[in-house]
Parts: structure tokens; sequence; C-alpha cells
């Protein structure tokens, strides 16, 4: 279970400087954070949810963790449009008994977007191969 205050550099933007979040929200199984002193017309929210669908073999959760930030268009300086970038996670868990595959599934994920090559430093700047793949629209 998260705390209701991630202060504690749970979350790190592209300079690797810590953006503290606090609980705003919860909604059945949606949980809902929000930026700390963030400008009340430029929202920057962090959301976690789950569901699960099926049943026996074939139950599966389907779970999100998703960034959303308002920011003012740097074209005409005026226009707000939102900035999202999240990861899913479908996780069969009627038919899995360990999460093993489960995790390796997310770690390979998460190396690909953070890292280049056979490097092992996280890259909070967004030049790992995944990362720059989907900032640039690079295949």
């Amino acid at each position: 279970m998260l705390s209701n205050t991630l202060n504690t550099n749970e979350i790190k933007n592209a300079a690797g400087t810590e953006v503290e979040f606090g609980h705003q929200r919860n909604e059945g199984r949606t949980r809902v954070f929000q930026q700390l002193l963030e400008t009340p017309s430029a929202p920057h929210r962090l959301t976690i949810s789950h569901a699960e669908s099926g049943s026996g073999l074939r139950l599966v959760r389907r779970s999100l963790v998703r960034f959303d930030k308002t920011v003012i268009s740097s074209v005409d300086n005026i226009t707000p449009v939102i900035v999202s970038a999240y990861s899913n996670l479908v996780y069969p868990i009627g038919a899995l008994s360990v999460k093993t595959e489960a995790t390796n599934v997310l770690a390979e994920l998460m190396s690909f977007m953070a890292s280049l090559g056979a490097s092992t430093t996280i890259l909070y700047d967004c030049s790992g191969n995944g990362a720059d793949a989907l900032i640039n629209g690079t295949l």
C-alpha cells in the first residue's frame, strides 16, 4: 500500500529531481494523487487503478499507472494541453500461481524505457531506447 504522501524520491522528473504527490481521492479500485503545490489551473495527476475480469483460469487483472500533466502550449503560449504517460499490466492471475513472469515482463518494459543497451543506470532524462522511441515517434 502506498503512503498518502509520495515525497521521498518515489517519483522523479527528467532532471532526476523529486516530484512530490499527495493523495487526492479513492474511487473503488482507483487511487488518485495530485502534485503537491501544483497550480490549480494546471493539474498534475498520478492515477493507479485495477480491474479484474473472468474467473478461474481466465481470471485477469488489468492494472494501470498513469501520469497526466496540464501545461501551456509552447506554440501559442495560451492553450492548455495535457501530456499523458501510462503503463498497463495485463496479469492472468487465475492461471499463474507465482508472479515471476509478470515481474519479468514489467522489468523488460522498464529497462527498455529507461536504459541503453547493457547499461545498468536508470536514465531519468528519457534518453533510454524505449523512451526515445515514444517521444520522437521512431521505430
